[in-house]
């Protein structure tokens, strides 16, 4: 018989997904930009600027690796001494669907309400961490 896993680290597990999800959509849509024969060179020569969308998804991209490697350790951690409890699982929650809401509003280009959902991922992170106070 198996253990089920916490929500939590499904969770983890969910937000590596979607680390991929947007490595993969930023490099398809430089290839739709630059072409397949750029995407196949060795990229000795600087591209060009990206367009909107691409530059946006870029971006979105690079922020989402500045916090995903926080909330998994925050997840991690809390495993390693066995305290998830609702706050974690919530937290959890709340980073991952936020960082999805933070994808469309970035590449949609909705300034305000991004930096706002930014900051409920943020506090996602500080609730799973809060177990280990």
């Amino acid at each position: 018989m198996t253990t089920p896993v916490p929500g939590e680290i499904q969770l983890l597990g969910l937000s590596v997904c979607l680390v991929v999800i947007q490595i993969v959509l930023a490099a398809q849509l430089g290839n739709r930009q630059y072409g397949l024969k750029w995407a196949a060179s060795a990229r000795d020569e600087p591209a060009p600027e990206p367009g909107i969308l691409l530059g946006r998804v870029r971006r979105a991209l690079a922020n989402m690796l500045e916090t995903f490697p926080l909330f998994a350790a925050a997840v991690l951690a809390v495993a390693v001494v066995h305290r998830f409890d609702l706050w974690s699982l919530v937290g959890a929650h709340l980073y991952v669907w936020s960082r999805v809401i933070y994808l469309a509003l970035y590449a949609a280009g909705v300034p305000l309400l991004r930096s706002l959902v930014w900051n409920v991922a943020l506090a996602g992170i500080f609730m799973v961490l809060w177990r280990l106070i």
